[in-house]
């Protein structure tokens, strides 16, 4: 544990910077949900640090599956944003009364920006853990790894469904083909895949005491995904869709499962 105090100062100071940065731009375009775009980046720029301060073969390889999950969705998120003109998401103006320009800076920052860089810090606690105590069973790894693929490919998928069924005039009602008649999110469920697999790449294989400070990481994460600001609370609005309760009766809704019959 001789990298502990620089590992948690420095986790912390990137997340800061990066949220600092976002702060800035945001001020400057007059948008908050610019933080989207900087959410990979901060994992990003966390597992950097990691890596550069433990250097060994398990923190290079987590920095290596945050930067392909972390880049991706990043370049996802702003294509799909700045396609969408220079509006507000409409989650932000509900979560601070308005839009950035008559709320306030100060109000963002704390409230959005603040808050980010916390969980940035906090959810990158495996990262941290990996580069405290180091592996110790190295073949766990390897599980992680492969947990975090099967995440990245629902995510990666599932979007590319999604925008192929966007682009289709002659599409239905609801998206329900692929990866989408076996759950309604894949990307929610592939996204909390990427983050049990960097868990156990990164708390799990480097032992049992690390795996039960940081479990919490990813069970917060899963939570948030699929209760907090994830499905259930994009259900609320789909669910007034045409076609689509009959949907949600057939399709499970975060773990993939056959679909039931109609």
């Amino acid at each position: 544990m001789n990298h502990f105090w620089p590992v948690v100062v420095l986790s912390f100071l990137a997340a800061a910077v990066v949220m600092t940065a976002t702060a800035l731009t945001a001020r400057r375009v007059g948008r908050v949900a610019v933080v989207d775009v900087a959410w990979g980046i901060g994992l990003v720029a966390v597992a950097l640090v990691c890596a550069l301060v433990a250097g060994t073969w398990q923190s290079w390889v987590l920095l290596a599956l945050v930067a392909v999950w972390g880049g991706r969705l990043s370049w996802h998120i702003f294509r799909r944003s700045s396609g969408g003109g220079h509006r507000e998401d409409p989650r932000y103006e509900a979560m601070l009364g308005g839009p950035l320009s008559e709320v306030g800076f100060a109000l963002a920052v704390r409230k959005v920006f603040l808050v980010q860089g916390v969980a940035i810090w906090f959810v990158g606690l495996p990262l941290q853990a990996a580069a405290i105590w180091g592996v110790a069973w190295p073949v766990v790894v390897w599980v992680g790894v492969a947990i975090w693929l099967l995440g990245v490919v629902f995510e990666s998928v599932g979007d590319a469904q999604l925008a192929a069924y966007k682009a289709d005039p002659q599409r239905g009602p609801v998206m329900d083909r692929g990866l989408w008649a076996w759950t309604r999110h894949p990307n929610y469920f592939g996204d909390a895949c990427v983050w049990w697999g960097l868990w156990v790449a990164g708390g799990l294989a480097s032992g049992w005491l690390p795996a039960v400070l940081t479990i919490i990481a990813p069970a917060m994460m899963t939570y948030f995904l699929v209760f907090a600001t994830g499905a259930r609370l994009l259900e609320q609005t789909m669910m007034r869709r045409p076609g689509y309760p009959e949907y949600a009766a057939r399709t499970s809704m975060f773990v993939p499962l056959p679909p039931r019959k109609r």
